[in-house]
């Protein structure tokens, strides 16, 4: 079945509907009705247009493509399962929430909260504005996606990004199981509290970085304007260039070609790292 064309403002509009393509729909309007495609089965929205609540809750293989959710779609996608979103831009706050197996590609999202507790999220060649994106959410996958927000990716459990961008401040605190990839990292004490978290080939940008980590590694990475680095941490870096300073690593190796200042005291830990230059050997 197609609708096509067709303008919806009542709620729940299309309640349930099954095996459906939506076509250049547009759900706005007076009644200011919500849930317009709820408990939706195998359905198609293409070329739409939302400004109504809770749009797609309970949504079960559904696509949303070359669509626009604007700012009034509030917690636009939530308790969905088998979903792919490509060439749409979502504004609306609390966008993806409760999610299994989504699917995005080139999207751009400007969704405070976005991504909570979702399950298996793959995301690639997007852009993404989120204050706290993806709090407590596991199994999830970023591929060459510009990311700009500041309390992001914590509690994550199983984490990977590739060639991404990420400006950000507290990114990573107690996540576990995270690898990131050929990106470029900036941001305030990053990563903090984690457990397994592995950066390679990284540019990490910014005030102590990395601290209270356990089994953290960094290989052949970068780090600038880094002071106060791995506190408290167990340590595995390589790093290439300069840091500013290191300050009572836990235990380990940090490697670097040289450190403006090591800085061991006022420990409340016992500290046995060891700290080596290339410009020393």
């Amino acid at each position: 079945m197609i609708i096509e064309n067709k303008t919806y403002d009542m709620e729940r509009a299309l309640y349930n509907i099954k095996e459906t393509c939506v076509k250049g729909c547009t759900f706005a309007g007076p009644a200011d009705g919500e849930s317009v495609l709820k408990e939706t089965r195998d359905i198609v929205v293409d070329n739409c247009s939302f400004s109504l609540r809770y749009p797609i809750w309970h949504a079960k293989k559904y696509k949303l493509i070359n669509s626009f959710m604007d700012e009034k779609t509030r917690a636009a996608l939530w308790y969905c399962d088998d979903g792919y979103i490509e060439n749409t831009k979502i504004t609306g706050v609390k966008a993806l929430r409760e999610c299994i197996n989504t699917d995005i590609v080139n999207c751009d999202i400007d969704s405070p909260e976005f991504g909570w507790k979702t399950n298996h999220t793959h995301i690639r060649d997007s852009r993404i504005t989120s204050e706290y994106i993806f709090l407590d959410a596991k199994n999830i996958q970023l591929e060459q996606v510009d990311f700009q927000g500041k309390y992001s990716f914590q509690y994550v459990d199983n984490l990977v990004i590739n060639d991404s961008v990420l400006d950000t401040k507290d990114a990573f605190w107690h996540s576990k199981n995270v690898t990131v990839r050929d990106c470029v990292v900036k941001g305030e004490y990053l990563g903090w509290f984690s457990e397994d978290l592995t950066l390679i080939n990284c540019k990490i940008i910014g005030t102590q970085p990395l601290c209270y980590c356990k089994n953290l590694k960094l290989v052949n990475c970068e780090m600038e304007y880094c002071d106060l680095s791995f506190e408290y941490s167990d340590v595995e870096a390589d790093v290439k260039g300069h840091i500013d300073s290191v300050k009572n690593p836990v235990s380990g190796v940090i490697k670097a070609d040289s450190i403006g200042e090591i800085i061991n005291e006022d420990s409340v830990m016992d500290c046995n790292a060891a700290i080596v230059t290339r410009e020393e050997t």
